[in-house]
């Protein structure tokens, strides 16, 4: 099992383009399943060991440890495309995960941060290169609604501070190009004049202090520390902004398929699912456009 499970990663690097996250992601979701077949066999698995209720008890296993629907939904589908590659590769004969229903999702309203809010959290006040460099990742998240991971991936190249546009390297290696404000551009000015003195040791945009590529663990930790300082209530990460961006430009009138293309969504149902538009303004809105309100 072990052994198809690399073949299968290596495939996916090599001929999917997958993005490192999604790779590990999936070798966590095999590696996985691959320990819950080895305790109810006692030994080591390989793929025929698999049917469909091995991977039901698998399934029944995670939902009693309490796991989430949309993450069992996502280890099915890990499993679903780990068979079929295996089938294509005449490993196997069926995908034994091809009969199993997806578990339902829960939909959940993403969480979002109105104009005040992050306000407060961008303009927080602070002296020194951390504060710099810290002002620039929140300006740019917000700006642009770019993932952490795509984030911390740019390098400085990729940043055209005069056309405020920076090119974006997203899911499936798809690059997308994403405009942001005079904010974002001053902010990130500063950080550009600051950064020399980390003496950089890669092209990256953020650096640590150590002069090395700035990681998403980081940039989540710096958030963190801000919504401490603002006193912020909600909870708030680095996805928050993406979500606020995104539900504060459909407010204001933008087009959904531009949001769209903004955030690099493959689908606008996904889109959809990302941005909502909070109760107080759809009260707004039909107060000045209901005649009987």
């Amino acid at each position: 099992m072990r052994a198809s499970t690399a073949a299968f990663l290596r495939h996916l690097e090599r001929e999917r383009n997958a993005s490192p996250n999604t790779i590990r992601a999936y070798g966590e979701d095999l590696g996985q399943f691959t320990d819950h077949l080895r305790r109810e066999l006692g030994r080591e698995p390989r793929p025929e060991d698999a049917d469909h209720l091995a991977i039901r008890g698998f399934l029944a296993e995670l939902h009693r440890r309490g796991l989430a629907k949309s993450s069992a939904a996502r280890k099915l589908a890990a499993l679903r495309t780990f068979f079929r590659y295996l089938c294509r590769e005449g490993r196997l004969e069926t995908n034994p995960a091809r009969v199993l229903a997806t578990p339902r999702r829960e939909k959940r309203i993403p969480a979002v941060l109105d104009e005040r809010q992050v306000q407060a959290l961008l303009d927080l006040p602070g002296d020194g290169l951390p504060a710099v460099r810290g002002r620039a990742i929140l300006e740019l998240l917000y700006a642009t609604g770019i993932r952490c991971a795509e984030l911390v991936s740019l390098d400085v190249g990729e940043v055209d501070l005069d056309a405020r546009m920076v090119r974006v390297l997203g899911k499936g290696r798809k690059e997308r190009v994403v405009l942001f404000g005079h904010r974002a551009q001053e902010a990130v000015g500063a950080w550009l004049g600051e950064r020399n003195r980390l003496r950089p040791k890669t092209d990256a945009l953020f650096l640590n202090a150590r002069g090395g590529r700035l990681t998403d663990r980081s940039v989540r930790a710096l958030v963190a520390r801000r919504v401490k300082q603002t006193a912020l209530v909600r909870r708030c990460s680095p996805h928050t902004l993406r979500h606020s961006f995104a539900t504060h430009l459909l407010t204001r009138g933008a087009d959904l398929r531009a949001i769209q293309e903004l955030l690099g969504h493959a689908s606008l149902s996904t889109t959809q699912r990302y941005t909502h538009v909070d109760t107080r303004h759809l009260l707004e809105v039909y107060k000045k456009a209901h005649p009987r309100a």
